[in-house]
């Protein structure tokens, strides 16, 4: 399973904006990841509080209906991609969030806008996302990113 591990990776990506989500699956999906979607920050922690990273009675489970049908041992989730601007929780909150739990802050997160704010851009960085991303993402970013993390794995 190591071997399936190297090259697909799992990624969690994250907008609330449904063609934006659909656009990132479908590339990420094109350079061979495995991909789950969440529609905002709260559903993201909501998944990985699924997959056993935080207990019970930090967050609330998914509703059967919304999870992903998943085999075990393909769970484990290699990166986050999110969005900045969400309703109820920011890309940057989520990141905070992600980088402050002991379980999760060693998994990568690429935090993505369409706003090319450089304060932004630098809070994220500091915070410890591994890159910021300007949208609309095209196929060469997402090269670039695998490529990265592979590196990072190794």
């Amino acid at each position: 399973m190591a071997d399936d591990d190297r090259k697909e990776l799992h990624v969690l990506a994250v907008d609330d904006n449904i063609i934006d989500r659909k656009i990132v699956e479908k590339l990420l999906i094109s350079s061979s990841c495995k991909v789950t979607t969440a529609e905002n920050g709260i559903r993201a922690l909501e998944y990985l509080g699924n997959l056993g990273v935080h207990s019970e009675s930090q967050t609330p489970a998914l509703h059967q209906d919304d999870a992903i049908p998943t085999a075990a041992g393909d769970l484990k989730v290699n990166l986050i991609i999110t969005d900045y601007c969400k309703p109820e929780m920011t890309g940057y909150e989520l990141l905070k969030k992600i980088k402050e739990s002991s379980i999760l802050k060693d998994i990568p997160v690429i935090v993505m806008s369409s706003e090319n704010i450089p304060t932004r851009i630098h809070k994220c960085l500091e915070e410890g996302a591994q890159m910021f991303m300007l949208k609309p993402l095209k196929h060469s970013d997402v090269t670039r990113l695998r490529c990265q993390l592979m590196q990072c794995r190794s």
